[in-house]
């Protein structure tokens, strides 16, 4: 099924909503300044924000977290900050971020099914929100020892040169860069099988291959139409080629060594 791959596969290499809203938002850091002041009583702990709205939760009670560039921000309990911290990297524009899990959304599985080990620290999926459609970004690095696992060896090479029964990646550019990694940028139609009705809407895709074996991959995707979809496609991916291609070489999303 595309959704199970561009789910599982896209999304662990380089890739959906809730049937409930989420209505907290955070602000880019680059434009508002965050304050949070918190609450401790014998029977909760209440977040409280200027503007800030607390943000239901799925049905198995975990939260959301949502980073907006264009309203005031506002702090949540549980909250891991990697929706705030992924906009202040991203363009003025781009829409709400909204830290999300994919397979929560789309496949109702638990927390603790989804849980994926993250290597990067802004390794995860998310919801963009523009325009009233929701598209969808997601982030993943792979160490050496994951990457020998996948790939049974190593994926080094022209991932524009199709192989085995791969089909041809569209409007696909390889470089080699100064350091010795490899970046491969592609656009994808998402249009696979007989003729269906495609799940996901048209992406962009990224992958750069570092020199110490390691891999980064990133899904800018229109959105998602199939079952539990939050809304129409966007009119085009939430980041474009240049500015996932900014993204991926950006040192903040690759864990310190």
């Amino acid at each position: 099924m595309n959704n199970v791959h561009a789910l599982l596969e896209r999304a662990a290499e380089g890739a959906g909503r809730p049937d409930v809203s989420t209505e907290a938002v955070y602000a880019r850091a680059a434009r508002i300044r965050f304050r949070r002041r918190a609450t401790m009583s014998a029977a909760a702990l209440a977040v409280v924000a200027a503007g800030a709205v607390t943000l239901p939760g799925y049905a198995d009670g975990t939260k959301a977290e949502r980073s907006s560039v264009a309203s005031a921000p506002a702090g949540q309990t549980g909250s891991t900050g990697k929706a705030e911290r992924l906009a202040a990297l991203l363009p003025a524009g781009v829409g709400d971020i909204e830290q999300v899990s994919l397979a929560v959304l789309i496949k109702q599985a638990t927390p603790e099914q989804d849980d994926k080990g993250y290597v990067g620290p802004l390794d995860g999926q998310y919801a963009v929100r523009r325009d009233g459609g929701v598209g969808y970004l997601a982030l993943s690095v792979m160490d050496r020892a994951q990457v020998a696992k996948k790939f049974k060896g190593s994926p080094r090479g022209d991932l524009c040169v199709p192989q085995g029964q791969d089909s041809p990646r569209s409007d696909c550019v390889h470089e080699k860069l100064p350091d010795g990694s490899a970046l491969t940028i592609w656009s994808d139609s998402m249009a696979y099988g007989d003729g269906g009705t495609p799940q996901w809407g048209p992406e962009f895709t990224g992958r750069l291959e570092l020199k110490d074996g390691s891999l980064l991959a990133l899904r800018s995707s229109t959105g998602y139409t199939g079952d539990r979809s939050q809304g129409p496609l966007l009119k085009n991916p939430p980041l474009s080629r240049e500015e996932l291609r900014t993204l991926l070489l950006s040192p903040e999303v690759l864990p310190k060594k």
